[in-house]
C-alpha cells in the first residue's frame, strides 16, 4: 500500500507512514521534525536522514505502542522538548534523556489519564 500512497500527488513518505499507521493500524513511523529531534537529541533512535531515525524507533518501540507512538511522539516535541528551549523539568523522561542540552536528571511525575479507548469513547 505504501507504494501506490507515494504515487499519489503530494504524498510521500511521512504522509503515506501515517496513512498506513492511523488509518490501517501498521506499524509505521512517521517522522517529522519533531520525532526527528527527539530520536537524536534523546539517544533513542540517532541518524543523519528521517529514514535512519525511522527504521531505529521501528526497532526500539514495543509493538504495543507503535500505534500510538507516531503522536506521543509529536506531542513531545511540540510541547516538551521543543527544538530551543527544551522543558526539561517537566520531561518525564529526564533521566533517561542523553542530550548534552537536559537542565535535570528528575523526570517529572506521570498524570494519569484515561486509557486511549475510554477517551475515544467519550469523545463520540
Amino acid at each position: 500500500i505504501a507504494d501506490e500512497l507515494v504515487k499519489l500527488p503530494g504524498v510521500g513518505r511521512k504522509t503515506a507512514n501515517v496513512v498506513l499507521n492511523v488509518a490501517f493500524g501498521q506499524h509505521t513511523m512517521a517522522v517529522d521534525t519533531h520525532i526527528f529531534r527527539i530520536g537524536n537529541r534523546i539517544g533513542l533512535a540517532p541518524g543523519k536522514t528521517p529514514e535512519q531515525v525511522e527504521q531505529g524507533l521501528l526497532k526500539v518501540i514495543p509493538a504495543e505502542f507503535m500505534r500510538h507512538a507516531h503522536h506521543w511522539l509529536i506531542l513531545h516535541g511540540r510541547y516538551v522538548c521543543k527544538a530551543r528551549k527544551p522543558d526539561c523539568p517537566a520531561c518525564v523522561i529526564a533521566d533517561i534523556c542523553k542530550s548534552k542540552e537536559k537542565t535535570t536528571d528528575i523526570p517529572a511525575p506521570l498524570v494519569p489519564i484515561a486509557p486511549l479507548d475510554e477517551t475515544f469513547a467519550a469523545e463520540a
